[in-house]
């Protein structure tokens, strides 16, 4: 094997060197969706669209309720345990 080039260990690759460079050239992806676009540009969407038909959102009371429900069922079973402790 060859022995490493001089100006190679006198060298520094660090962030801040690459961050320094003039030129940033843009990922491979940007150069693509940049191509697709400039023929055929996309329509605006809205930030969130709306679902499909999908579940209704539940109401703040149901959301309440079944929090609630949730913290009793645990409050039982922990409970429970400790009734059947070991002896």
């Amino acid at each position: 094997m060859g022995k490493p080039e001089r100006d190679d260990e006198d060298r520094e690759f660090d962030i801040r060197w690459a961050e320094a460079a003039e030129l940033k050239e843009p990922s491979a992806r940007a150069r693509m969706l940049a191509a697709r676009w400039k023929e055929n540009p996309p329509e605006p969407q809205p930030f969130r669209a709306d679902p499909d038909g999908g579940m209704r959102p539940r109401s703040g009371w149901a959301s309440t309720a079944l929090v609630f429900g949730i913290v009793a069922a645990v409050i039982v079973v922990l409970g429970y345990g400790g009734f059947r402790a070991p002896y």
